[in-house]
């Protein structure tokens, strides 16, 4: 029996442990740093009231993530509390369970999400609509048209990120919608960051894409290709995402694998030869553990992994390049409300006619609240009481140590209160309770000492028995299908023996999968 040492019980950390059980002659133990499973994809709950840190949309378009999902939880055999109180019409499947009886199962939810700009609603993607035009007015769409057929005709050479939006959506747009939110994001104009983040997350979607959906919808033309960006609907488990992972990790166990909580990995030694022999970590307790690893898949952080390796496993530039690579962080306030003073003007009935949208993109320049999450959208069971009460997320972007993070967490609750409440999403008083979440290294960026990144990749393939998955395994913002994809796809590769690590690599950088 091979030992695998997996570092991460996240996505790809908890998928790449059943293949390797599935596979047989294999025996997993997960290294958690934490005391739960899931990663950036779990969920926290706070006295029954549950947030998804990030907002986590169960769909994708590799066969092999979707057969891991439907053999870990069943689909739904009834409609959700919500959906069946408002009769309204959603997928269910008839060898499924009936959410109201059953825990675990898996509902098919509707996918709603608007930018808030100008205090108005806007479609998320973009779309050319009537309320598009009156709430930004025929000259400013006049511009924005002129704008985008001059970018058709004058393409620029994509070395930043603001090349790669201009290009596909015209220099109007972009500095409408996109140049803002972005610098709100990352911390930095996106003419400072290379054009690898939007071939990664927005490449397929263009104001083509749009104008091609909206001639399609109003004369009723199927189309051949339905953009990721633009799918409708999604799976989503009963008590959110976090959920999934609890009973993968559960199945995981029960065939035999290990997780153990609260150990740090410290340090991973090696033989001259350069293949990894053990693990170090810190234990919760404060004390030492060894132990041997025939192969370790790594999903932390790769900055603090090229920190843990063998000092000659690494070139001089790779280790230099890992130890400045950069990140941004994250912060969710939950907070509990009677009501949203935003008004649901759209056909989408919902409890307590709260606006339909599973989250909001925050684009007024007055706050610093990026994103808006309505967990009641997302499912009814997120929510303690979802007939009477809302639980929202107010997602912000930010760095370790800065002014935000350093905020303790009713300062931080009252800061955000306020921020809802002087773009009229909250009247003064709504808060009932509230809860503060951060994340380290949430989200790889593709700035700074990025750019010399092959030169890490290199070092880290020269280890025959090391396989890097996941978002900051691989230091890519991959979604959860691709991160799980990783640990499938590196499972296969110790299975085979196989020493190319390019098909691991390559996983979220084809031009078919696009994901908001």
């Amino acid at each position: 029996m091979r030992q695998v040492i997996i570092i991460g019980a996240g996505p790809a950390g908890l998928a790449a442990a059943y293949a390797l059980q599935k596979a047989e002659g294999f025996h997993p133990i997960l290294l958690e740093a934490d005391d739960v499973v899931g990663g950036l994809s779990r969920t926290v709950d706070f006295g029954g009231n549950r947030m998804d840190i990030g907002g986590h949309r169960f769909f994708t378009k590799s066969r092999e993530v979707q057969a891991l999902w439907e053999e870990i939880m069943p689909y739904a055999s009834a409609p959700a509390l919500d959906d069946r109180l408002l009769h309204r019409t959603c997928e269910t499947r008839s060898d499924g369970v009936d959410p109201e009886q059953a825990e675990a199962v898996f509902l098919n939810r509707q996918r709603i999400s608007r930018i808030l700009y100008l205090h108005k609603f806007f479609d998320y993607p973009v779309s050319l609509s009537l309320q598009t035009i009156r709430n930004l007015g025929f000259a400013r769409m006049c511009g924005i048209g002129t704008s985008y057929l001059a970018s058709c005709v004058h393409k620029r050479e994509e070395k930043t990120l603001e090349d790669f939006m201009v290009n596909r959506f015209g220099r109007r747009l972009y500095e409408t919608f996109f140049e803002g939110y972005t610098e709100k994001v990352w911390g930095r104009n996106p003419r400072r960051i290379g054009a690898d983040w939007g071939s990664q997350r927005i490449k397929g979607i263009s104001l083509g894409a749009v104008l091609s959906d909206f001639f399609a919808r109003a004369l009723h033309l199927k189309q051949k290709k339905v953009e990721t960006s633009l799918i409708e609907r999604f799976s989503y488990p009963k008590y959110g995402p976090g959920q999934f992972y609890e009973c993968l990790a559960d199945e995981v166990v029960r065939r035999g694998g290990e997780v153990r909580f609260g150990c740090f990995v410290k340090k991973l030694i090696g033989d001259e030869d350069g293949t990894l022999r053990e693990v170090l970590y810190r234990a919760p307790d404060g004390s030492e553990g060894r132990i041997a690893a025939d192969a370790v898949f790594s999903s932390m952080p790769i900055k603090d992994l090229c920190a843990a390796l063998p000092e000659a496993y690494l070139s001089e530039e790779a280790r230099v390049t890992a130890e400045a690579l950069p990140y941004r962080d994250f912060m969710t306030a939950g907070l509990l409300v009677d009501r949203l003073e935003l008004k649901n003007e759209t056909a989408h009935k919902t409890l307590g006619n709260i606006v339909p949208d599973c989250w909001i993109y925050v684009q007024e320049p007055e706050v610093k609240l990026g994103r808006l999450q309505i967990f009641n959208n997302w499912s009814p069971y997120l929510v303690r009481d979802p007939q009477h009460t809302v639980w929202i997320g107010l997602e912000y972007f930010c760095q370790e140590g800065d002014a935000l993070w350093s905020m303790d967490d009713g300062d931080f609750l009252a800061f955000a209160e306020e921020e809802l409440t002087r773009i009229g999403v909250i009247r003064p008083g709504a808060v009932r309770e509230g809860h503060v979440v951060r994340m380290k290294k949430a989200y790889p960026a593709y700035y700074g000492s990025y750019r010399s990144f092959p030169a890490v990749r290199a070092s880290l393939d020269r280890v025959p028995n090391l396989y890097c998955i996941g978002r900051n395994g691989q230091h890519r913002y991959n979604n959860m299908d691709h991160s799980m994809l990783t640990g499938l796809c590196a499972a296969e590769l110790l299975r085979t023996g196989k020493k190319d690590r390019h098909a691991l690599w390559e996983i979220n950088t084809e031009r078919a999968y696009q994901e908001t």
